[in-house]
């Protein structure tokens, strides 16, 4: 018989909203602050997302006084110029290794994806053990959405080095190093959408105002 793990609990976590992106195919600025019908996208994403963290932090880099109205904590890449969702990643490890000893994993969410599901935390939390080091990634359609992923902070190291010393950007790269699990979720109830959906593009933004405006009943 397979012996049980500790499961790990949602209060040792760290959630993590990654908009450090520059956002070229919205034409440049921060996709998380542009309106959609009275909200914006990052308080769309923080009123699913803070019921399901105790602690919420935001990767971006630049002048963190635009997220101020949020008080939350904004902590840029650690290393390099824009380096891509890994970099935020180690920011929230970074950040709790160095301000919350007592969080042993970090949870990544997309600045851009206002539908993720509420029982992200949940399901990717009782997916892993909570004395080993097994990242956890959402997927949905058969498909994975690496940045919404579930990271132990006992990685930072390797993450650290693996950015540091030239390796791919590419989350699932370094994923590959490590023990993982994939957890599958189901169209979002309320939009009819894929709950991953992302805005990168004008014509997203679009489709994320029709489905506010239109709600499956």
């Amino acid at each position: 018989m397979m012996a049980e793990h500790k499961q790990l609990s949602a209060k040792n976590v760290l959630g993590c909203v990654l908009a450090g992106g520059q956002s070229r195919r919205m034409g440049g600025g921060d996709k998380s602050l542009m309106d959609l019908g009275g909200k914006t996208m990052l308080e769309m994403i923080l009123a699913r997302f803070t019921s399901q963290v105790p602690s919420i932090i935001l990767n971006a880099n630049g002048d963190p006084s635009r997220f101020a109205r949020f008080n939350l904590p904004v902590f840029a890449d650690p290393v390099g110029d824009f380096a891509g969702p890994l970099a935020g990643i180690l920011a929230g490890m970074t950040f709790a290794k160095e301000r919350m000893p007592g969080v042993t994993h970090v949870v990544s969410v997309a600045g851009d994806t206002p539908f993720f599901p509420t029982s992200l935390v949940k399901r990717l939390c009782s997916s892993v053990p909570a004395d080993k080091p097994v990242i956890a990634l959402a997927s949905s359609s058969d498909k994975l959405h690496p940045v919404f992923g579930l990271w132990p902070v006992s990685l930072h190291s390797d993450l650290h080095s693996w950015l540091t010393t030239g390796q791919s950007g590419k989350v699932l790269a370094f994923v590959d190093r490590h023990d993982s699990v994939e957890v599958s979720f189901d169209t979002d109830p309320q939009t009819g959408l894929d709950p991953f959906f992302n805005a990168n593009k004008p014509d997203d933004l679009a489709t994320v105002r029709n489905a506010l405006s239109s709600p499956i009943s």
